[in-house]
């Protein structure tokens, strides 16, 4: 990943308006901050959230609250928990999320 120059400064995800994503069951409400070629998130998925997609974009996801299980295209299952991070590159491992509680993520790509 390449940053391109951009000045310091300090983001309240709280201010910022967030976009809502329906999944086959729950929602995903989304906070997204742009930086130029960056997309810096902090999403939360509500209990029961299942992604309506499978996704081929790299991704660093910290697990800030709750916990999610991310589901490979191979089949194979992950849990990610408050703490962890998980890391994927583009068009590497087809994914897709899942969260039986509900979570809080931040997310950049």
């Amino acid at each position: 990943m390449h940053f391109s120059p951009f000045p310091f400064s300090i983001t309240d995800f709280n201010t910022i308006e967030p976009e809502i994503h329906n999944g086959i069951s729950g929602v995903a409400e989304w906070r997204i901050l742009r930086k130029d070629d960056t997309r810096i998130r902090m999403v939360t998925y509500s209990p029961g959230y299942l992604a309506d997609h499978w996704c081929s974009k790299g991704h660093i996801i910290f697990c800030v609250e709750g916990a999610m299980e991310t589901e490979l295209q191979n089949g194979s299952k992950h849990l990610l928990e408050k703490g962890m991070v998980y890391t994927v590159g583009d068009n590497s491992d087809a994914h897709r999320s899942y969260s039986e509680h509900g979570c809080i993520l931040f997310i950049v790509d």
